[in-house]
């Protein structure tokens, strides 16, 4: 006879998040600020239509257009990162920002992460070499802020709130207990 199989801890909650995470959050990111953005021009558009009468067509090609989707990107990272310590797509995939120790980042980190980031970028992408070779996963940028992205959801906990809430679905009802008496032929007072 075999005994208990123990409980294997499937959290990852405190890991340092890994490369497909990461990327995935900011491919989401790039998404969602992205369709901020136009709908931000289009808005703009349709309002300056409105008052003046004229037409407005932005281009990618314009150097204003270009510039205000870079301060946009900054203001969205950095804002996020500042507040909240993650942006909506790194929510979405349970990631945070922490700093280097594992305690919450001052806000100043925040917005010193995003002001750093484009250098991995911008080094051909070897500011991202961190993430897949170092045990903290931590990238170019997130050394200069002295940061560090973590799994922030805790699956083993996920897990027993689910099987916690299965069980209560398949539990038959309560039935009234003999010593309680029977409420329902109890005389109404």
């Amino acid at each position: 006879m075999s005994g208990p199989v123990p409980v294997r801890s499937v959290t990852a909650q405190g890991n340092y998040a890994g490369s497909v995470s990461r990327f995935l959050a900011y491919g989401i990111d790039l998404l969602v600020s992205s369709a901020v953005f136009a709908l931000a021009l289009a808005a703009i558009s349709y309002v300056v239509d409105i008052v003046t009468g004229k037409q407005v067509h932005w281009d990618r090609q314009d150097i204003a257009v270009v510039i205000a989707y870079v301060a946009w990107e900054f203001l969205y990272f950095g804002y996020s990162w500042a507040v909240s310590g993650r942006t909506l797509g790194m929510a979405v995939l349970g990631i945070r920002v922490v700093r280097a120790d594992g305690a919450v980042a001052e806000p100043r980190r925040g917005v010193i992460r995003s002001l750093v980031f484009p250098l991995s970028i911008l080094l051909l992408g070897l500011g991202f070499l961190g993430i897949l070779v170092q045990r903290e996963r931590r990238a170019l940028h997130d050394l200069i802020a002295g940061t560090a992205v973590i799994y922030e959801w805790d699956a083993r906990a996920a897990r027993l709130r689910f099987l916690a809430r299965e069980a209560e679905m398949a539990a038959p009802p309560a039935t009234a207990s003999p010593l309680a008496g029977d409420a329902e032929a109890a005389p109404e007072r």
